[in-house]
């Protein structure tokens, strides 16, 4: 049985045609937040920041790899984990065929993760991925950029009253909750310019949706992403856990 309103072709053309009018502002809307995040001050990355990668050990400089510009996204991949982030993973499986369109733009996007860089090969080999990984491990890298909390931050925390999400989410990883929840999801944005590292972008939890390119094609559909899910993994676990967007 059909649970969605049914109207004739001429009443559904005039409600798309008013849906069209708020999707353009909306566009125009996004137009004017992409100018206005590329016109925000840099802030100079002062930290002598050490990465172990699959060349042996570079600094964040060195991650540029030749080009101007370096997209990070902060997987979540914590030290107890054995595997990674299943809606992380997800987005890998998106970002790994755009590099190429990317490197012709003079960006270089890459994945950080605070687990150590075996345990980042062995899971970027089984998953059959090409985007570079590299370990922050013994940095204060992702604490400072939103991609990891100290382990006080979850210390006061109601696991009951945690979505089944995280839960399932922290099995598929290997770990527990609160392992699981001592990553966040988040993406942070830097320029090479004069021999100088800046940063000029980070956003986290639900501001990293424009890096899951499946989610607006699932919009389009009658059904959607099952929004109720889509939330529960982008959104901060509780109030104590403060996103930095």
């Amino acid at each position: 049985m059909i649970d969605h309103k049914v109207v004739s072709q001429q009443e559904w053309q005039a409600l798309r045609a008013d849906l069209l009018q708020r999707e353009k502002e909306h566009t125009r809307a996004g137009d004017e937040l992409a100018r206005q995040s590329q016109e925000l001050p840099w802030v100079a990355v002062e930290k002598d920041y050490r990465f172990a990668t699959d060349e042996g050990p570079r600094s964040l400089a060195g991650l540029f790899d030749g080009r101007s510009q370096l997209l990070i996204y902060h997987f979540m991949f914590g030290p107890s984990y054995q595997a990674g982030c299943p809606v992380n993973s997800s987005m890998a499986d998106g970002l790994d065929g755009l590099l190429p369109h990317l490197h012709a733009r003079d960006v270089t996007l890459l994945l950080v993760s605070s687990a150590p860089l075996a345990k980042l090969q062995a899971y970027k080999q089984r998953m059959g991925w090409h985007i570079p990984w590299v370990s922050a491990a013994g940095t204060d890298f992702n604490l400072d950029y939103g991609g990891a909390y100290p382990p006080e931050a979850t210390g006061g925390l109601d696991e009951s009253a945690l979505p089944p999400i995280v839960a399932s989410n922290a099995k598929a990883t290997g770990t527990d909750i609160r392992g699981y929840l001592s990553e966040a999801p988040a993406m942070s944005a830097f320029t090479l310019a004069d021999g100088a590292v800046y940063q000029t972008y980070t956003t986290t939890w639900r501001g990293v949706e424009f890096m899951m390119p499946y989610y607006p094609i699932l919009d389009r559909g009658a059904q959607g992403p099952r929004r109720g899910r889509r939330l529960a993994t982008l959104d901060p676990p509780q109030r104590r856990i403060r996103p930095r967007r």
